[in-house]
């Protein structure tokens, strides 16, 4: 879809100088941009492969000198990666699903799909179903049944949403998601390792021969407006009540949800993050990239859970944390440094035992 530079500046807030009729297609990096392509110039170094492209216009920083970088237009932003997020928003053309329902799609007469669908090949959607209006849904997804989904939504191949199931407007899943699924719930017919671990902190006791139990998930999911979940992305229903997870909330790929917790709104999961059952994590939340949060536990609002952390205890609001088991980022800092200090420390301690115990020695 081409726009013309003055339609994205308007999009984008940006102030424009040059030529505002030069047409648009895509948004490219600099070395790579062809002719029109809108180059994201937003720092002096990145401007410097300019001349290795063929762009005519860019996004740059403050005080550039557009003219010298031999170009027909720019645009000059506030903050630079906000605006890239919009500019992404407004030349990406998603995928390629014509209108209408497939032949090959099978609808259970009683579900209900809402107007102006995109209903791809071989997609199956249960009894009692609901999908609101404007759904794009991709080949080979299952929509279970008694699932609501709300408007504009949008699952990629292969995305998978059992039975019980209700989600809000502007959902998107990427290839491979699966909202849904049994979670981890098994029990032994008397107290387990495992239960008399946890009380002693370590020994398990007579350790006997037992199997395990399933416990059925009798309970949903219930996400809300604006999420998105990534490709191969498991959340699992609730033991008994929903799984929870709220609006504006994005996970990224390989993240996995347990059964009963409780997501507060505007969440940010990075690659294989993972939350353990019955825990409630707060508002605005950021987990790193394979963080980890133990069972029944509380992460409060605002927390930062810096990547390949492991909590194992409440997190207070606000907090930042680091580690495994996760302390305070700056007490990690600390503890890393005494960490790397720790050799040099043994072998003073080796060399003074050595002077104590035989110190003729050191004559």
């Amino acid at each position: 879809m081409a726009l013309t530079l003055g339609k994205i500046a308007d999009g984008l807030g940006a102030r424009l100088v040059g030529d505002a009729s030069l047409k648009i297609t895509g948004a490219a990096e600099p070395a790579d941009a062809g002719p029109t392509d809108l180059a994201l110039a937003m720092k002096p170094e990145y401007a410097e492969r300019l001349g290795e492209g063929s762009a005519q216009a860019a996004i740059l920083w403050d005080g550039a000198d557009w003219q010298a970088l031999g170009l027909k237009g720019a645009l000059f932003v506030q903050r630079p990666r906000l605006a890239m997020a919009h500019l992404s928003a407004m030349v990406d053309p998603g995928p390629d699903l014509a209108p209408g329902i497939h032949d090959s799609a099978v609808i259970h007469p009683s579900a209900r799909i809402g107007a102006n669908p995109a209903i791809g090949p071989f997609v199956v959607i249960g009894r009692d179903a609901v999908v609101g209006a404007n759904a794009r849904i991709s080949a080979h997804c299952v929509i279970g049944a008694g699932v609501r989904l709300g408007d504009d939504a949008l699952l990629h191949p292969h995305v998978t949403l059992q039975y019980a199931v209700t989600i809000g407007d502007r959902f998107m899943a990427h290839p491979g998601a699966v909202v849904g699924s049994d979670g981890l719930s098994f029990v032994t017919p008397e107290t387990s390792g495992v239960e008399r671990a946890r009380q002693s902190l370590g020994d398990q006791g007579e350790i006997t021969q037992q199997s395990w139990t399933r416990i059925h998930s009798l309970g949903g999911v219930e996400i809300g407006d604006d999420v998105e979940i990534g490709a191969n992305t498991t959340i699992d229903r609730g033991t008994i009540r929903a799984t929870r997870i709220g609006s504006g909330c994005k996970l990224d790929n390989m993240v996995h949800i347990a059964h009963n917790v409780v997501m507060g709104r505007d969440c940010l999961c990075a690659a294989q993050t993972g939350i353990a059952g019955s825990t409630v994590v707060g508002d605005r939340c950021v987990f790193g990239g394979q963080s980890g949060v133990g069972d029944n536990l509380k992460v409060g609002d605002d927390c930062i859970i810096t990547g390949g952390t492991g909590v194992l205890s409440n997190v207070p609001d606000g907090r930042v944390m680091a580690g495994t088991p996760a302390v305070r980022m700056d007490q990690h800092v600390e503890i890393y440094k005494a960490l790397r200090r720790l050799p040099r420390m043994m072998r003073d301690l080796a060399a003074g035992q050595k002077r104590v115990l035989n110190p003729d020695a050191n004559d």
